[in-house]
């Protein structure tokens, strides 16, 4: 399985996702802008991914800092740094809870050494890329139940190991099934206009030798009436308390294609990925990126000059189209609003 990102001395690796399939290629990050920028630039991505990066390099952040108080200058630093990690990206709920988890973390150690408190939190972001692996995996036993022996799945962008600390969150579903000897055979979408699902959810499947075969976005829905596909199986970036669903744009109309068809469409996610705070999908910030990914191929223009493009990074399903989501925790059906409500509970 492809490691992502990693502590590689006092400095931190993690793969080019934008170099993928060509070569795999490590990017160094010395500082905590290197990761901001590595965030922002798409080196890595994928919410679960993002909320290990944002941790790690915030512990990274702080070891650079000298100050020989927590109180004084280390804190003002740290606070500094970490509000402007929140804002790499705005849709991923990920990294808000990761830069809050190790901001906790700071805020808690009032009192304690400067090298001690870097210490924490360089063992915390460890413990934060430990613990992603483990759920990922705990989210592929609970999904791979909904899989049936031989099924075909769509998946659209890339939720796998790329996107995650390892194993994945859709393509974890998809390792335990084809753990299990199920059979099963996937259908990527092309996922443009970063090609996510063309270089890299077909790249990490061949990998692990499961069938994938890439269709363009637009097939979709002609596969699902001709029959050709038995689930949809995507991740999510955030979800809402009442169960809508921010995902790479596109996933809304895979969602109501597969309701129009009668096909089971389910998100797997970490509960870190839910934000209770969030009462409905129409608050979740959507980013909006250059047009220039869409007008152009590589560093070459393919549209007119001058055309305009909208290039909106997620859209948003509503809870409606949603069958299940699936968690570390088990899975959740609707009413969504009623049972996240008692996943936090717990």
């Amino acid at each position: 399985m492809i490691p992502t990102i990693e502590w590689r001395g006092k400095h931190i690796r993690m793969i080019d996702q934008r170099k993928i399939p060509a070569k795999l290629q490590w990017y160094v990050c010395r500082s905590y802008v290197d990761v901001i920028k590595a965030i922002e630039t798409m080196v890595i991505r994928g919410a679960p991914a993002i909320g290990v990066a944002a941790a790690m390099g915030l512990a990274l952040g702080a070891a650079a800092i000298k100050s020989p108080s927590h109180h004084g200058a280390f804190r003002r630093r740290f606070k500094s740094m970490a509000d402007r990690m929140a804002k790499a990206r705005p849709t991923a709920v990920n990294l808000r809870w990761a830069v809050e988890r190790m901001s906790l973390l700071v805020e808690g150690m009032a009192g304690r050494g400067v090298e001690e408190i870097k210490a924490a939190l360089r063992e915390e972001s460890e413990k934060i890329l430990a613990e992603d692996i483990e759920i990922n995996q705990r989210i592929g036993q609970e999904g791979e139940r909904l899989v049936p022996v031989g099924a075909t799945i769509l998946t659209h962008c890339n939720a796998g190991s790329l996107a995650t600390g390892g194993y994945g969150t859709a393509l974890g579903v998809i390792r335990a099934a084809h753990e299990k000897r199920k059979k099963v055979a996937v259908i990527a979408d092309e996922t443009r206009p970063w090609f996510q699902g063309l270089r890299l959810t077909a790249f990490e499947l061949m990998q692990d030798g499961i069938p994938v075969t890439v269709i363009t976005d637009s097939a979709a829905g002609s596969l699902m009436r001709q029959g050709k596909i038995d689930l949809v199986v995507t991740g999510a970036d955030r979800i809402a308390a009442n169960g809508d669903v921010a995902n790479k744009i596109g996933t809304y109309q895979v969602a109501v294609l597969a309701k129009e068809n009668r096909i089971p469409f389910y998100v797997a996610a970490p509960v870190s990925t839910i934000d209770p705070r969030i009462s409905s999908g129409e608050m979740i910030p959507v980013e909006e990126r250059k047009s220039a990914e869409i007008t152009r191929f590589g560093k070459v223009e393919i549209g007119p000059k001058g055309v305009k493009a909208y290039n909106p990074a997620f859209d948003i399903t509503p809870a409606r189209y949603v069958s299940a989501i699936i968690t570390e925790k088990g899975i959740i059906r609707a009413p969504y609003r009623r049972e996240i409500k008692k996943i936090f509970k717990n």
